[in-house]
């Protein structure tokens, strides 16, 4: 196995731990440019997230609800 294997093992099996890395990343730009590209900041770290495996709060979430609606459907 690869280091690149290794690293992709890592991020997809710490999902919690990425989004922490991305956020703490996106918090430092902030606090150094004084907020000003705050909103370019928040786009770069949801993409981040999405690549990346993190915020698995949100997919959690996502995955309740699709299955709330295939239980309703299924009635």
């Amino acid at each position: 196995m690869g280091l690149m294997d290794n690293a992709k093992d890592a991020l997809g099996n710490n999902p919690d731990k990425v989004s922490q890395g991305v956020e703490k990343g996106g918090d430092f730009i902030d606090e150094k440019t004084g907020g000003q590209y705050a909103d370019k900041v928040d786009q770069g770290q949801d993409f981040a997230n999405e690549r990346l495996g993190g915020d698995a709060q949100q997919d959690a979430g996502q995955q309740q609800d699709g299955q709330q609606q295939d239980g309703g459907q299924q009635q």
